[in-house]
């Protein structure tokens, strides 16, 4: 099967675009109105250029973010821009496993492609990545792919599979809301 790239989903993206000038836009402007008389408006507007400039660099990162997938193997470029290649004979399985979204009933699918000691190599959340990209992954790659039945919490990921997380997510005072004494 020929070499395929993945990209995250574009909707993503475009909420983002339309939720920062929804909250930047408003702000902006009083401040413009406030500054203008007083002729203080170049520093709001070195402000806005900052934030502009700053989100702009957070879309090209995320837009430029991509897997390649073929049969040798994996290249990924992240979302802050670190590549990374997974040769094939790095690669030992693929886990497949659903996770209950934050604070919801729905679920989303989470792809792990883990190495021969049981390192995550790889993540795609249903969040960022589409299902039929996941599911590519698997067709591509000869490498076995463990389905695991059920949906979990991140509570019960934490405890039952907690070498598929995130250092960060090993954690449960890592979660909002819950700092602990």
């Amino acid at each position: 099967m020929a070499a395929r790239v993945l990209r995250p989903v574009p909707r993503l993206l475009r909420q983002g675009v339309v939720t920062m000038i929804a909250l930047t836009a408003p702000v902006f402007a009083v401040l413009y109105w406030l500054t203008i008389p007083h002729r203080q408006w170049l520093i709001v507007l070195a402000a806005h250029l900052l934030v502009m400039g700053l989100s702009a660099l957070v879309g090209w990162g995320y837009a430029a973010a991509s897997v390649r997938v073929s049969p040798e193997g994996l290249h990924e470029r992240g979302f802050f821009g670190r590549n990374r290649s997974y040769p094939l004979n790095e690669i030992g399985s693929i886990v497949l496993l659903e996770t209950y979204r934050d604070s919801a009933l729905d679920s989303q699918p989470q792809l792990f492609v883990c190495g021969h000691d049981g390192r995550t190599l790889l993540r795609m959340r249903g969040a960022f990545w589409q299902r039929a990209d996941m599911d590519a992954l698997p067709e591509i790659l000869d490498v076995p792919v463990h389905v695991v039945d059920g949906t979990f919490t991140m509570s019960e990921l934490r405890r039952t599979r907690p070498e598929l997380l995130y250092w960060f997510e090993r954690f449960p005072w890592t979660r909002p809301g819950s700092a602990r004494a």
